[in-house]
């Protein structure tokens, strides 16, 4: 369900080709002659989960309705809305990102989650990681600084005098997340909510001053939108209880 497209033709394709529909149910991927309304939504990586299921959710909701899903890097997203890909509506996982593509949208950007960064580990810690001073002498990845998770972690080991580099920077967090997960590297630089994803496939350690770089997600309805009212929808649903509920319990914090 990623998009890595730089253009937004390369983009349409992308979803179109790659199957990015949430598919209505769990049941199987509705077909595109059923579908009365298509909607497409853009979004960081780490929400990979939780837009999911919001989608599945506005799609039972109102039958005849297929939400299109796409998630990368916020920046590369941001990018690509300017460039006029055809999409509903752009969530990011910082406010930065999303002004920055101030240009493309119907409205105001509206907060509607937080994040914090943690230290994740493969499952059993076999570096026998304990803090984070274990980097040093450690394999760890992390975000490339223009995804909101490397400008986070760029500000944090900033603040907390961190020196040692990392071994590679990946493209989103969730890149991050699969190659702790694969136990490729010792650690991984990701958010509170991706560890809770990956469950007991990693172990997860506190960063000390996280809590001062949090990170907030926003959301903003595209002005190229071919369906302005099922996006405002589909935000309603996000901002809401239903929204905050799910955000919540994927281990997000709400503003």
């Amino acid at each position: 369900m990623r998009a890595r497209a730089t253009a937004a033709a390369a983009l349409l394709l992308a979803l179109i080709g790659a199957g990015c529909s949430t598919g209505g149910s769990d049941e199987g991927p509705a077909s595109d002659a059923g579908a009365e309304q298509r909607l497409t939504v853009l979004a960081a990586a780490s929400l990979t989960e939780t837009f999911t299921e919001l989608a599945r959710e506005l799609e039972a909701e109102n039958p005849g309705v297929e939400v299109t899903l796409a998630f990368d890097s916020s920046a590369t997203l941001a990018q690509q809305v300017l460039e006029g890909a055809p999409a509903d509506l752009l969530a990011t996982a910082d406010t930065r990102t999303i002004e920055s593509a101030a240009d493309a949208l119907a409205a105001a950007p509206e907060v509607f989650a937080t994040n914090t960064l943690v230290l994740v580990v493969p499952a059993g810690n076999p570096a026998g990681i304990e803090s984070v001073d274990d980097l040093a002498g450690a394999t760890y990845v992390a975000c490339v600084e223009t995804a909101p998770c490397g400008a986070s972690w760029a500000a944090l080991a900033d603040q907390q005098g961190i020196d040692t580099e990392p071994a590679s920077l990946e493209v989103d967090v969730k890149a991050v997340l699969a190659r702790v997960v694969a136990d490729e590297v010792d650690a991984g630089i990701v958010y509170a909510s991706d560890a809770v994803a990956a469950g007991d496939a990693v172990e997860t350690l506190d960063l000390p001053g996280s809590e001062e770089q949090v990170t907030s997600y926003a959301l903003g309805l595209l002005e190229q939108s071919s369906e302005p009212a099922l996006a405002q929808d589909f935000a309603d649903l996000v901002l809401g209880e239903t929204g905050r509920g799910v955000l919540t319990d994927a281990g997000f914090g709400v503003p």
